[in-house]
């Protein structure tokens, strides 16, 4: 099993609604970010193009729960580990806040918490996977553009709260909240070139982007 996150990056708007709804579900400090949503361009479509000929797109980035978590095999206390899952976890407990994992994470996600003198990041929201549920920032996704599940099942079978225009009479916030929509259903057609991810760098990153028709300036596939 390995939990991850599709995001479809032609739908995501670059509300922030992500990042704001992880803030408020994890308790994180104001200056602090388990999801940071990145603008890529606007780049030229091609060479020597110049406005209105420029594409661009928002990239989230955060803990990516990698298969082989380089920030795992650094920690001296065990406090960083790798669940049954898959996805990479802090025990507090362990943590001395030594911070090799913050220098060994190669996304730069991971950030000391001074007053805990705890190192801290993005979760996947244990507390509500472990429940059944969908992350926090999957659910509050006012686009739709982002699908929770298990990458050895394939993106296709990943979740999201239900759109409005597949529900026949309740549309309503609360009614789609408690629905789910598949990836593979939902979303326009894509190629399976169009599915990157972040740089690996022996980590083997497990969160997945779909970008259709734009050039992928992310680094990795």
């Amino acid at each position: 099993m390995q939990y991850a996150i599709v995001t479809d990056l032609n739908r995501c708007v670059g509300c922030l609604n992500c990042t704001v709804a992880c803030k408020a579900a994890n308790s994180v400090d104001i200056g602090s970010f388990w999801i940071k949503t990145l603008r890529i361009g606007p780049n030229p479509k091609f060479e020597g193009a110049v406005c209105p000929d420029v594409e661009m797109y928002f990239l989230t980035v955060q803990c990516q729960h990698c298969e082989k978590p380089q920030c795992v095999e650094v920690c001296p206390t065990q406090a960083s580990h790798k669940r049954a899952d898959g996805t990479v976890q802090i025990d507090k407990s362990k943590c001395i806040g030594c911070q090799f994992c913050v220098m060994a994470c190669p996304y730069n996600v991971r950030y000391l918490n001074e007053e805990e003198r705890i190192v801290e990041k993005c979760t996947l929201c244990e507390q509500k996977i472990a429940q059944g549920e969908l992350p926090q920032c999957v659910m509050q996704c006012g686009a739709r553009a982002r699908f929770f599940g298990d990458l050895e099942a394939g993106i296709e079978s990943f979740e999201g709260p239900a759109e409005p225009s597949q529900m026949e009479e309740d549309k309503s916030y609360e009614k789609c909240q408690g629905e789910r929509s598949v990836l593979g259903s939902l979303l326009n057609p894509h190629k399976e070139s169009e599915v990157y991810s972040l740089p690996d760098v022996g980590n083997i990153p497990s969160f997945k982007f779909i970008l259709r028709e734009r050039t992928w300036q992310g680094g990795g596939r």
